[in-house]
């Protein structure tokens, strides 16, 4: 007679013990999930309120061209030929671009972006807060068949940053080859 009672406080202690579960999971750490890869050619890493990141699409990507650029032919023929390289399986280096804001560094890499997107070219723009996730970020467009720079911009660091002076604004681009 025993039996009876006992199942039934065991199944109510196994409810209670699920809801628990579930609400921990909610809150410990998620893989990064895939995006739909054929919505966009760019995304922006975001971390939600919860803590996981997630990979947006940016559905308006700047229509500027290398052409449109100008007084910065140095720069963006380094830059373009680097590219280049890359999006052809060549070696690439990683590149800082520095200077004041407001210089070109954004769209010059949105240009190369719009210059190589049709041979595979991707970008993803992470924040400088969020470069810890960079080993997350990786794990998800390993394998991936296009090439993907990883963009930081507004790398600016302050005197009260340690081992740092102080500097103007950066841009970092990483030529993701895995």
């Amino acid at each position: 007679r025993r039996l009876p009672l006992m199942s039934n406080t065991i199944e109510k202690l196994l409810e209670r013990a699920v809801l628990m579960l579930e609400r921990l999971e909610r809150v410990l750490p998620q893989a990064l999930s895939q995006p739909d890869w054929n919505e966009a050619v760019a995304w922006r890493y975001r971390k939600r309120a919860s803590g996981h990141g997630v990979l947006e699409g940016v559905r308006h990507v700047s229509d500027m061209q290398l052409n449109d650029l100008q007084e910065i032919d140095g720069q963006k023929e380094k830059l373009q030929q680097n590219t280049l390289q890359f999006v052809q399986g060549l070696p690439a280096n990683n590149v800082l671009l520095t200077g004041s804001r407001g210089t070109g560094k954004s769209s010059l890499i949105k240009a190369c972006l719009n210059a190589y997107a049709a041979q595979g070219l991707r970008l993803i723009e992470v924040d400088k807060d969020d470069l810890t996730d960079l080993p997350d970020i990786v794990d998800v467009v390993a394998g991936r068949p296009e090439k993907f720079i990883i963009f930081c911009d507004d790398l600016s660091f302050e005197r009260s940053e340690e081992h740092t002076s102080e500097l103007q604004s950066h841009s970092f681009i990483s030529y993701a080859v895995f």
